[in-house]
């Protein structure tokens, strides 16, 4: 099969013939149909962030396809059938897992990490992780529900506690921050979108923001908020990964209010210790999505109450997987997916 290989930071991925994976006990062969483009896989190619696989690996997390093989011992798949992978496997026996919170399984197992991804013409999977891809959710575009789509729900569902009628604000529109508001919007929040580029805020108010922000055009951003909501903001979730970004994001939020943290930073930020006591605010991480709620967004997605086709903005074939890279460098696609 042809597999788009990562051999080390700041280098090209490589296209090249591998051998086709053979399932074994408990796994299925899935011929991908579409794997997103993700800035996790940009930390790994750009930042040298190390995978747990060491190099060769193929990246590649957003996963969408057909059972293209089944392996001994697994039941209730067929060949053909459509099958979306979860970003992460957890092991279903570690304390996190017991107690519901498989999204942070103490031995978490990510594609196009610790095992290879979806760049590529086929990739195994467990079939106990695997979910069924409704028809009415088209199977390329269905990719990005493994990661772009429940990742939000997660922050916003489980993390944030997001309910009718909350101020969220939501600070960076890329792929996760868009779904962010999109979520919120739909459980009936009032949502503050914030972003430098124009045209992601443009795509914050088709998805259902009540406001946007540019902050460059503003002389502080928690003043706004504060103008918009006409207090504060009760919950807020940065995500970008930007230090500076998530102390702008706390100092727009009201007594007890929530600070959600989705995106990825290496470095430390700030935080005023007092107020957090004083005004008994709560900081929390978000990490990815639990199994039991794919479901739940699957459904979402195919009642159209989620959007999910529109926000892939391009798609490329697996030969053209840097271009893709370049592309999301730049800040140009909503989402993009690959093709192979």
């Amino acid at each position: 099969m042809k597999a788009a290989i990562f051999r080390g930071p700041e280098q090209p991925l490589v296209l090249e013939e591998v051998p086709t994976p053979t399932p074994g006990p408990g796994q299925i062969l899935v011929r991908v149909a579409a794997c997103g483009v993700c800035h996790t896989d940009l930390h790994y190619i750009d930042h040298g962030t190390p995978t747990f696989k060491p190099p060769p690996l193929i990246l590649g997390h957003e996963i969408s396809g057909t059972v293209a093989g089944l392996g001994d011992g697994v039941s209730g798949w067929r060949e053909g059938e459509r099958v979306l992978l979860p970003a992460v496997l957890s092991c279903g026996q570690c304390a996190m897992c017991r107690s519901g919170r498989e999204n942070i399984c103490d031995q978490m197992v990510m594609f196009g990490n610790n095992v290879d991804g979806g760049y590529a013409e086929y990739v195994l999977a467990p079939a106990k992780d695997a979910f069924r891809l409704p028809e009415e959710i088209p199977l390329v575009e269905g990719s990005i529900i493994a990661d772009a789509i429940t990742t939000p729900y997660h922050a916003v569902v489980n993390r944030g506690q997001v309910r009718p009628g909350d101020w969220v604000l939501v600070i960076g529109c890329g792929g996760i921050g868009l779904n962010v508001v999109q979520t919120a919007a739909a459980l009936g929040a009032r949502v503050i979108a914030v972003d430098l580029a124009d045209a992601k805020l443009e795509w914050a108010r088709r998805l259902g923001a009540t406001a946007t922000v540019n902050p460059q055009r503003v002389e502080r951003l928690d003043k706004e908020v504060r103008r918009i909501s006409g207090g504060a903001a009760d919950i807020a979730f940065e995500a970008i990964g930007n230090p500076k970004a998530q102390e702008q994001a706390f100092a727009c939020l009201r007594a007890g209010g929530r600070l959600v943290l989705v995106g990825f930073s290496p470095h430390p930020m700030s935080l005023h210790s007092g107020k957090v006591m004083y005004r008994e605010m709560d900081v929390v991480g978000s990490l990815g999505c639990r199994p039991v709620d794919y479901p739940r967004v699957i459904e979402l997605a195919r009642r159209g109450q989620i959007k999910v086709a529109e926000l892939v903005t391009h798609r490329f074939p697996l030969g053209e997987i840097n271009q893709a890279f370049d592309t999301l460098r730049a800040g140009e696609a909503i989402r993009a997916v690959i093709i192979p």
